[in-house]
């Protein structure tokens, strides 16, 4: 049998597989030939983080754009960090499973404590940060130095705004700042139900950054740091991390564009429509979910001969196996997934 071209297979494994929202494309097109300064000193990225600055409510913060997630969470961490200290996540960040060890990298241990859901738990925090603080063998320890989560998790759920708050709270206490992820982070804002918002991360949050590669840009992403004191030199460091763009007007004019006329919101809630839809549909048909996500990255446990057919049909994202003849898949819709895509996957259930 033939191998099935990539237009055969219905493609839900991640939610960066398509360009860009067609206005984007527009705007490129429309200004192609301009002559425009580099490095992000253009008039459409300064235009960009007026926007971004309004919808945080944070008239002050520290705006930058940088071409990637992985670059951006191993430049965030490494501009702020000593050489003893690492970073806390939870055991399924991002930053701990899935970035080759870019953290590492830069000479800073990824501190990992227990998930829930993908989640870390404010008490279990609080309680390492304790002891780690209560022992008398630290100097011989990395140090806790950072806090990470990410909004929405690598699990698709998210946190609330009291689960936001007691956590700053705890990292305030300590005199470490918080990072927020925000890769998926329009996902997270379009949910149904939550009560968080950019201004509300940009209240509790130190550092976070807007994601634009899986959310309708070709690629970047926007980091907010509201007390810019946090981070001097910070151009600087994101030359020296290869995360600087020299067209730095690419990533201007695709925010400017995504926080123009509400597009973020208004493409990140299709990608919730239609992960709401799938979801209700596939219980009607009694599959089992591994757990309950609000947002666009839902996971199936499916059994694995089962499996084997739907891979000739259906692209899928590997999540972990849940027994000896059962596995855990993550199927994502996006920003520019259709009603009829969906459709056209649930026959293969």
């Amino acid at each position: 049998m033939s191998k099935k071209t990539n237009e055969e297979i219905l493609h839900f494994e991640s939610d960066y597989m398509e360009g860009a929202a067609p206005e984007i494309l527009k705007r490129l097109s429309e200004i192609n030939y301009e002559k425009t300064s580099g490095y992000g000193t253009d008039l459409y990225c300064e235009s960009a983080k007026a926007k971004i600055r309004k919808e945080c409510k944070c008239p002050k913060a520290d705006i930058h754009f940088l071409v990637g997630g992985t670059q951006t969470n191993s430049t965030i961490i490494a501009s702020i960090l000593r050489q003893w200290q690492g970073v806390i996540a939870s055991q399924t960040g991002h930053i701990a499973m899935h970035e080759a060890g870019a953290v590492e990298a830069t000479g800073h241990k990824v501190i990992t404590i227990p998930n829930h859901n993908g989640k870390i738990d404010s008490n279990e925090l609080e309680n390492y940060l304790e002891t780690f603080f209560a022992d008398g063998n630290q100097d011989h320890m990395v140090q806790p130095g950072m806090v990470y989560i990410s909004h929405p998790t690598e699990y698709g759920t998210l946190y609330t705004k009291k689960e936001l708050t007691t956590i700053h709270g705890i990292c305030k206490k300590y005199n470490i700042p918080l990072f927020l992820d925000g890769a998926r982070l329009g996902y997270g804002l379009a949910a149904t139900g939550t009560d968080v918002t950019l201004s509300v991360i940009a209240k509790n949050c130190d550092v976070f950054y807007i994601g634009g590669t899986k959310v309708g840009a070709l690629f970047g992403e926007a980091v907010v740091v509201p007390n810019k004191n946090l981070t001097p030199h910070f151009f600087t460091l994101i030359k020296q991390h290869g995360a600087l763009l020299a067209k730095g007007w690419l990533l201007g004019i695709q925010f400017d564009t995504l926080f123009t006329d509400n597009l973020y919101s208004k493409i990140s809630r299709n990608a919730i429509d239609n992960a709401m839809y799938l979801k209700q549909k596939l219980t009607e048909k009694n599959m089992r979910f591994y757990l309950d996500s609000p947002t666009n990255q839902q996971f199936i446990i499916m059994e694995n001969e089962a499996l084997k057919e739907l891979g000739k049909h259906v692209g899928y994202s590997f999540w972990e196996k849940f027994d000896k003849t059962h596995t855990v898949i993550r199927l994502s819709t996006s920003w520019a997934t259709t009603k009829a895509s969906v459709d056209k996957l649930l026959t293969y259930f």
